[in-house]
């Protein structure tokens, strides 16, 4: 991705807000321009919708703003842990392009909110193939994630990516300690929670914890009776880990109160930091942890570095988030140092801009998501209305020339309008000439084509004939129901009911006689079938098949219609008429 010349970070913590400048050097590495750490003091129990701690985000903001000589600009962001829902949720060995539909099933699952009601995002953390899959996914309610843009984006600032604390840390970490074998361990120890980080080649793991700075401020609270602003104060004058055992206290019996409480509260830490690895180690199969990195506000306190090494056994150093990070001359050199460990979340923020890192995970406001469609969508904006404008003065220009070519173009095609009109007067006498020789060649076509057609009738009969005991001896033509060229003798053995006549118009051949033309549109088959098991069923059969035929219009149903013979088979003859009346499909025009 594209990396810009500036780059603002900002981290929302749950007590301390830290604003810092990057710049980006030409082979893609980072400079720290400056940076500036606030701490907002504010009793979370007296605030629990968290507006009047919004508005000092918003106060200090823009103070830390003034002092950085920030005027406007775009910035990434990062959330607390704790104002975020995150699972690490186990999915089966799936194709890629179905890991979106199981895990969207999965937040609706896992997150405690309504689906509609939340920004979610995930990130494959490691699996794939055969393996199983295993992403993390974070989810914030919208009204909250709003409220917190709000007060950003009021300051000048413009959203351009919001993170989650624990993910930018993992980023910044992956940056600077890549060279690291075995599991890591990553204690963000801040004001209202614990967050750890166990990162080993390829595999990361959260979790958070209920203990931080605020524990220990309301253990003095308790304590002393005092006020959380007051317990506050004691707490940064004062506190250090308590050694224990054989180590003096100090001479102060208040300052002694003081560190045994840390001490209490860092041992519930201790307790609930074994219980968080033995999870890792039995739940994800994870490694035993084989270092100790310290980040976070309450993290900088005298001797926590040494109480961690007296209860884990484990090398403990400080996060240190600048390792490859360069630093600007003008950053104060040894202010940097105290407050490196602090930095972790700006600096694994700034690397979302330079290049692609391990977890980009994104919680976009909707308001931010509809201002970046706009901001996409304005070059486009911009060159429609440059091309209207353009196209505005074109049309004067074109309508002028439009109408001296339409001019030009309409003589043109008068002149050829004239020209056609002699032709189509010409074409219009070959059509009438065509017509008439049309009305001469028709009757003569109609004729050849009838002539074929006595011959198809008897190869059909022929062919429809049952096989033995039965045969044709007499067949002739009958039109509107009277016999054609048949004599008297014959025409009184047997007169063939009337046919109906077919309708005016139908087709005879391919001529279409008109309703006063004499046209053949029947036959009357006679003939003889032998003594015979199935005895008048031949005829049946016959008539059966020709109710098939193209050639005849028969009803199937009603075979008395066609079948004129009453003859009783007898043993005495040996052969019995019978007779058949077709209607033909085609009439046929008499000759």
């Amino acid at each position: 991705m594209p990396a810009a010349p500036r780059i603002i970070t900002l981290n929302i913590g749950s007590q301390t807000v830290g604003l810092a400048e990057f710049r980006v050097q030409a082979h893609g590495g980072l400079v720290l321009l400056d940076y500036r750490l606030r701490e907002i003091p504010a009793d979370p129990a007296g605030d629990p919708a968290g507006v009047g701690r919004r508005a000092q985000v918003a106060l200090v903001l823009r103070e830390m703003m003034d002092e950085l000589q920030i005027k406007r600009g775009r910035v990434n962001y990062a959330v607390s842990a704790q104002s975020v829902f995150a699972r690490f949720v186990k999915l089966p060995a799936v194709d890629e392009e179905k890991v979106e539909k199981i895990v969207s099933f999965e937040a609706q699952q896992n997150v405690p909110f309504p689906i509609d009601e939340v920004v979610w995002d995930y990130q494959l953390v490691w699996g794939g193939g055969d393996e199983q899959i295993q992403v993390v996914l974070v989810a914030i309610k919208r009204d909250l994630l709003e409220q917190i843009n709000s007060a950003v984006e009021e300051t000048g600032l413009r959203t351009s990516t919001v993170d989650v604390a624990p993910m930018a840390l993992y980023n910044a970490f992956r940056y600077n300690y890549s060279d690291l074998d075995g599991c890591s361990l990553l204690v963000d120890i801040g004001a209202r929670t614990t967050n750890l980080l166990f990162i080993e080649s390829g595999k990361v793991f959260s979790r958070s914890l209920p203990l931080g700075g605020s524990s220990i401020t309301a253990a003095i609270v308790k304590e002393f009776g005092e006020s959380f602003a007051a317990a506050e104060f004691r707490k940064k004058r004062d506190s250090f880990v308590s050694l224990g055992g054989a180590y003096a206290e100090p001479a102060d019996p208040d300052v002694a109160r003081v560190s045994k409480l840390v001490r209490s509260t860092m041992t519930r830490l201790h307790a609930e930091l074994m219980r968080s690895i033995s999870h890792y180690r039995g739940q994800q199969h994870g490694s035993q942890p084989a270092r100790i990195f310290l980040c976070g506000g309450s993290a900088g306190m005298p001797y926590m570095r040494e109480f961690f090494n007296e209860k884990l056994g484990l090398p403990i150093e400080f996060f240190n988030p600048l390792r490859n990070v360069a630093a600007a001359d003008s950053t104060p050199v040894a202010e940097l140092a105290n407050s490196a460990h602090l930095l972790g979340e700006v600096v694994g923020l700034a690397l979302r801009s330079v290049s692609d890192c391990p977890m980009e995970l994104n919680l976009p406001p909707g308001s931010v998501v509809q201002t970046q469609k706009l901001e996409k969508r304005r070059p486009f904006f911009i060159m429609a209305a440059a091309c209207f404008i353009l196209a505005l003065l074109g049309w004067s220009a074109y309508f002028a020339r439009a109408a001296q070519v339409t001019r030009h173009t309409t003589e043109q095609v008068r002149q050829k309008i004239d020209i056609m009109r002699v032709t189509e007067t010409r074409l219009d006498k070959l059509k009438r000439q065509a017509a008439s020789l049309d009305n001469v060649a028709t009757p003569l076509i109609t004729a050849i084509n009838d002539r074929g057609f006595w011959p198809e009738i008897l190869e059909e009969l022929n062919a429809r004939l049952p096989e033995g005991g039965i045969w044709i001896t007499e067949l002739y033509a009958t039109s509107g129901g009277k016999p054609l060229g048949v004599t008297e003798k014959h025409s009184g053995e047997s007169a063939p009911t009337a046919l109906p006549s077919p309708a005016p118009g139908t087709k005879s051949g391919t001529q279409m006689p008109g309703a006063s033309t004499a046209v053949i549109d029947g036959i009357v088959l006679r003939g003889l079938y032998m003594f015979n098991p199935k005895q008048q069923e031949i005829v049946v059969d016959y008539f059966r098949n020709l109710a098939g035929s193209s050639f005849f219009k028969i009803d199937p149903n009603n075979q008395a219609r066609v079948i004129k013979s009453d003859t009783v088979p007898n043993e005495t003859d040996w052969a019995f008429p019978y007779e058949l009346q077709l209607t033909l499909r085609t009439p046929v025009r008499l000759p």
